[in-house]
């Protein structure tokens, strides 16, 4: 994602460990290592899944039904390429408004609605970036934001399904009550989650042949959350708000039009969560309040499907043009000078 709230969605709720938890008579009591670990406290107790899901939904909005809660994550975005050194390529920042509304059904819980805004920015001067020199391609290109309208989900007692993303990952997993992989060391509250997912892709080679890396997309998000127990055994607190990191492995972004060049980006971002919008980074709010206004707030109305990046691109960009050469791909990397000297010299040494 909060899906960073980004960086939250139902793909990494749906994801996370389903280790059986304990029973709540030994969780009560158990220590390892001189800390306390019991996931059972004086309101929730986590190690159930009407505890696992309050504790969700106060992380990933406020149960006060009233309130927006904001998402922030920031960091930057790597090239990975096979027969070289790991890239750094371009900063990352931006930010998520989510609310809940009432969720209707047979199901109890919560209606999570979500916008998300992201940029892409330079390196040196932490800039927002419209455009940018490619250095794979040696080629200048346009920058699209990530800007996913909505990105919704429901909290239940039960693990929700994974996104579809428009259709395109028809996975129906069964229906199985909530278990999150919580962990506690006494007033630290850790909390991991994850998906794995590869789906046919919206960008297919024969339309966007630039923007394509293939017909299926494999992409990994992995997210650490770092809590205060305490403040999540407060009852008077309808919000709980968290940090840590974000990591996400993806497909060259199609902006970039390197086309079927080997390799994939890594973005690797820390995150948490305020329920000010006005603790978010200034620059970023002023630049989202004059270019991108609707992402100031988190939207009215419940809607599906959620789509991610990748299907927002391919409803509003279009294929860039290819040359009579056909579609481009990154020169294979340049050997490094040492190790061409060492061949020269006829090799490793024995």
């Amino acid at each position: 994602m909060d899906r960073r709230d980004f960086l939250s969605s139902a793909a990494m709720l749906a994801a996370v460990s389903s280790t059986p938890a304990m029973g709540a008579a030994a969780a009560a009591r158990t220590k390892r290592g001189g800390y306390m670990t019991s996931l059972k406290g004086p309101f929730l107790d986590l190690a159930t899944p009407r505890g696992a899901r309050e504790a969700w939904a106060r992380l990933q909005g406020n149960t006060d039904m009233k309130s927006t809660k904001y998402g922030w994550y920031k960091g930057i975005v790597q090239g990975v390429r096979p027969g070289e050194a790991v890239r750094d390529l371009v900063g990352f920042t931006g930010f998520s408004c989510a609310k809940f509304l009432p969720l209707k059904g047979e199901d109890s819980g919560y209606q999570k609605v979500l916008r998300e805004i992201g940029f892409y920015t330079d390196l040196k001067t932490g800039e927002i970036l419209t455009e940018w020199r490619n250095p794979y391609m040696d080629e200048m290109v346009k920058v699209v934001p990530i800007a996913n309208d909505p990105f919704n989900f429901a909290i239940t007692d039960f693990f929700p399904p994974p996104p579809s993303y428009g259709g395109l990952n028809r996975a129906t997993p069964p229906k199985i009550p909530l278990r999150l992989d919580f962990q506690r060391k006494n007033n630290v509250l850790h909390f991991f989650s994850h998906i794995n997912l590869y789906y046919p892709s919206a960008l297919q080679p024969s339309k966007w042949p630039r923007e394509s890396g293939g017909p299926f997309v494999q992409v990994t998000e992995n997210f650490l959350y770092q809590i205060d127990w305490r403040a999540m055994q407060n009852p008077k607190l309808t919000s709980v708000n968290y940090e840590g990191s974000w990591n996400r492995i993806t497909p060259w972004l199609p902006w970039m039009l390197m086309g079927p060049t080997p390799g994939n980006c890594a973005y690797q971002c820390f995150m948490g969560t305020y329920d000010d919008i006005n603790m978010i980074d200034r620059n970023v709010l002023d630049y989202t309040e004059k270019n991108f206004p609707k992402f100031m707030s988190a939207p009215d109305i419940y809607e599906s499907p959620s789509l991610s990046s990748l299907e927002n691109y391919a409803r509003e960009q279009k294929p860039a043009p290819v040359g009579p050469e056909g579609p481009r791909r990154a020169p294979d990397p340049e050997l490094p000078a040492w190790f061409k000297a060492m061949m020269q010299a006829g090799g490793a040494p024995k």
